[in-house]
């Protein structure tokens, strides 16, 4: 009996110590195939072997599970009885489902941002997402269909990960839509959506980089976003599916800072490396320098996603 659970505590030790994890043990970042538009410029991070990310080969995003018809997503109570920081959603799938903190829902009562990397089993019934507000002046007595609509971008996903305040919230999108003169009743994130200017020019970036990385690359696991002088930001996740899973709302998120805050690519390769060196080079550098600077993501010791800004 003794030689058996030190058996099984063995072999938990050895699972543990093999978990994937998201440095340059497994992933190196592709600077010949960067890919430049305007503003911005974006670099591929590549799996070394290609085995990489089979334990999550079958989890799917929100987005996709949403647009297939195999989740549902809906308000948690009544107008009366709502506990705003929560969406009930229903996984209907056979798969596991993941949602990303900082994803961005319509609809509702008031729009919403997602708050914590989660997943969700495929058991049929209620789970909850913790969500905030991105919507400060609308509270409807009745309730609208969600809808999917992208990645905030990476200043309000920064202050989503530094503090979890939802005044904060509310003072960065009443901050963005005033920098951007874009007037909204409901002082809503999502108002920059129904500017004609603004979606001609996210339109002309987001094709540029979908249509080049969709149609011509299929063996990224990540990105990394540059803007003038600075990273704007990465994100790089525990497999090619996933990660193709949630490129178009992310590429969206990318794309929305530019327009907020970009400026011509100046940013030198040499740079980028000494920002990447503190993010991937082995798991402890790497915790360390996202607890300042953004945040991993870990189920049962693997790591699934990393966002740093």
């Amino acid at each position: 009996m003794k030689f058996f659970f030190t058996a099984l505590l063995l072999l938990g030790l050895q699972t543990f110590a093999h978990a994937q994890q998201l440095t340059y043990q497994t992933l190196y970042v592709d600077y010949d195939s960067a890919v430049e538009f305007k503003n911005l410029k974006i670099i591929p991070v590549r799996p070394k072997q290609r085995g990489f990310g089979q334990s999550m080969s079958q989890v799917i995003s929100l987005n996709r599970a949403l647009r297939e018809g195999l989740a549902t997503v809906s308000e948690r109570g009544t107008a009366s009885t709502e506990n705003v920081h929560y969406m009930r959603v229903r996984n209907i799938s056979d798969r596991t489902i993941y949602v990303a903190s900082g994803e961005i829902f319509s609809g509702g009562r008031q729009d919403r941002m997602v708050t914590r990397d989660t997943l969700l089993v495929p058991d049929g019934r209620d789970q909850y997402v913790s969500v905030m507000c991105v919507e400060e002046g609308r509270w409807s007595e009745k309730e609208r269909k969600f809808q999917y609509e992208n990645f905030a971008n990476s200043s309000l996903r920064k202050v989503l990960d530094e503090d979890r305040n939802q005044v904060l919230i509310w003072q960065e999108v009443s901050r963005q839509l005033d920098s951007q003169h874009i007037k909204s009743k409901s002082l809503a994130y999502l108002s920059s959506n129904g500017d004609r200017k603004m979606q001609t020019l996210q339109n002309e970036y987001f094709n540029f980089f979908h249509d080049h990385f969709k149609a011509g690359d299929s063996t990224m696991v990540g990105i990394v976003c540059l803007s003038g002088d600075k990273v704007i930001g990465s994100d790089i996740f525990a497999s090619r599916n996933l990660f193709y899973n949630m490129l178009d709302p992310v590429l969206i998120g990318y794309t929305d800072q530019v327009l907020y805050t970009g400026k011509p690519v100046t940013i030198t390769n040499e740079e980028v490396k000494n920002y990447m060196d503190k993010l991937l080079s082995d798991e402890v550098s790497q915790a360390k320098f996202l607890k300042e600077n953004g945040k991993i993501f870990r189920q049962n010791g693997e790591v699934i996603h990393i966002n740093s800004f």
